[in-house]
């Protein structure tokens, strides 16, 4: 019984030890080169710089809408790909950017029209999904929304 078990045992170390170097031999040089290269551009991103950060309209009356134009460019070093922009609610609409790839050193733009709704100081956020490192960038407005003139002294009058 002993001699089987230190037979059968000697089998198996045997298979298990030639089957490592079947296996090194298949590994070919040109697999691992281009796995090198993919490794090295895994970690380069895309770099999503804007020209601001933030736009102020300033003052604008009630329901006015402006729009103003966010232009970026891709400081890094990998092709750029906005796969979508949205802001915290539906009176911003983000619109025109390119789906299109952005080569390194490439700009591009975008649009944000604000229906101008709200009162007082009024802030938003645009919210920009992209390949970037972080995924999310974002950028915001701002604008201080006066009452409509009309309604105001439409008030004036019922008052009286």
């Amino acid at each position: 019984m002993k001699k089987i078990v230190i037979a059968l045992s000697s089998l198996f170390l045997i298979g298990f030890t030639s089957c490592k170097e079947n296996v090194a031999k298949k590994i070919e040089e040109s697999n691992i080169a281009a796995a090198a290269v993919r490794d090295a551009n895994a970690s380069k991103f895309p770099v999503l710089e804007f020209d601001k950060k933030e736009h102020d309209f300033g003052e604008i009356e009630k329901n006015t809408p402006v729009e103003t134009v966010f232009s970026y460019t891709n400081a890094g070093e990998a092709p750029l790909v906005i796969t979508d922009i949205k802001s915290t609610c539906g009176c911003t609409v983000p619109k025109d950017w390119s789906r299109e790839p952005l080569a390194p050193g490439e700009s591009g733009k975008f649009t944000v029209k604000f229906n101008g709704s709200g009162a007082n100081k009024v802030t938003k956020s645009i919210n920009i999904t992209a390949n970037t490192e972080k995924g999310t960038e974002s950028v915001k407005i701002t604008a201080f929304v006066k009452p409509d003139s009309n309604a105001v002294q439409s008030a004036a009058k019922a008052v009286q």
